[in-house]
């Protein structure tokens, strides 16, 4: 019989939801039919020019990054102040909670705190991992030499997002379509840069994955934060495309009718876009953030997101003969493992 998921209810392991500020302590509770316990939330007002705010369990509440900006990691003392059972706490802090503000957060769950498998060259401070979902978040500090990492997901990670804590270092991207060769960095709309210092030329492997010697992945003083995602049938998928330059785009198979898409272009600069299906619940997909800037929300981008898929239908993110790099997470798998297939929207 044909494995189509080992993930049926995409929600129990990655959740979009948007929400309204109140200025106050606010308990956000996540929509899905399963509780999910978030690990990684990404937090951006859509309605105002303000940072993007990352909290995960593994740095600790209050501790908070911007994918905007290089910026050394912050103490919001009114962020997101408590992870719970099916949803986060933030307080006052504007970034996450403004007055009447409009919101939107990414959640993921990872979970898993001990048994990390593997035999590194340098050994983790702390670590979450989820190997049924493919994610993890891994917090280590630096030696100043080509190294190993552990990730604990069982198989090789297809993208990962590393960023030096303690000093105002880029965030450096990894890409499995790109290889261990070149990076793209978060904060930045530049195109792919080739170093061997980032990934020491080596791809990640079942239990782990390399860094060289640069400041941003491993300077000698240096702590940092490692979030590694793996690819899972019907439920995640890390691929690239070509652009037709047409508002017949491509259309891009996942295996999942999607729930949130990122794409960057990566021969040229051009910025990281975020969409998603709650702050779009009917198709055309228009309404966008982007990752490495502070702007509010806007819309323009053209897709479609399909029950095994998305489709461009625009010219943005479809330039002819350019080349692009996603990141996608499921809102439900295209058949489930009872050979049932998922609604289209």
């Amino acid at each position: 019989m044909a494995v189509y998921t080992t993930i049926d209810d995409a929600e129990a392991y990655f959740q979009v939801k948007t929400y309204t500020g109140t200025g106050s302590s606010h308990a956000i509770t996540l929509d899905g039919d399963t509780d999910m316990q978030p690990d990684f939330t990404w937090i951006k007002a859509r309605g105002a020019t303000t940072d993007h705010v990352l909290y995960d369990a593994v740095r600790g509440v209050t501790k908070s990054l911007h994918s905007n900006t290089n910026d050394a990691e912050d103490t919001q003392a009114d962020g997101l102040t408590a992870f719970g059972t099916d949803g986060f706490t933030v307080g006052a802090d504007s970034k996450s909670n403004a007055t009447s503000g409009t919101f939107v957060a990414w959640n993921w769950k990872a979970g898993t705190t001990s048994g990390i498998a593997g035999s590194p060259s340098i050994t983790p401070t702390s670590y979450s991992f989820n190997a049924t979902s493919g994610c993890s978040i891994i917090a280590y500090d630096g030696t100043g030499s080509a190294a190993t990492l552990p990730h604990g997901l069982g198989v090789a990670p297809k993208a990962i997002f590393v960023k030096r804590l303690d000093a105002a270092n880029d965030w450096l991207v990894y890409h499995e379509k790109l290889g261990a060769t070149k990076f793209l960095l978060l904060e930045h709309n530049s195109a792919e840069s080739t170093s061997s210092t980032a990934w020491n030329d080596t791809a990640p492997t079942s239990t782990l994955f390399s860094i060289g010697d640069r400041n941003e992945v491993n300077n000698s003083s240096g702590n940092y934060i490692a979030y590694c995602f793996a690819e899972k049938k019907g439920y995640s998928k890390f691929e690239g495309y070509t652009g037709n330059g047409s508002a017949d785009g491509a259309f891009n198979y996942t295996g999942f009718r999607p729930a949130y898409v990122m794409f960057k272009r990566t021969d040229d600069a051009e910025s990281w876009i975020m969409t998603d299906d709650k702050r779009d619940p009917f198709n055309p997909t228009i309404a966008y953030l982007l990752a490495n800037r502070d702007n509010a929300g806007t819309t323009g981008v053209d897709i479609d997101f399909c029950a095994n898929g998305f489709k461009i239908t625009t010219t943005s993110q479809n330039e002819a003969s350019a080349d692009y790099v996603y990141f996608a997470f499921a809102h439900s798998p295209f058949v489930n493992s009872n050979g049932v297939p998922t609604n289209a929207r």
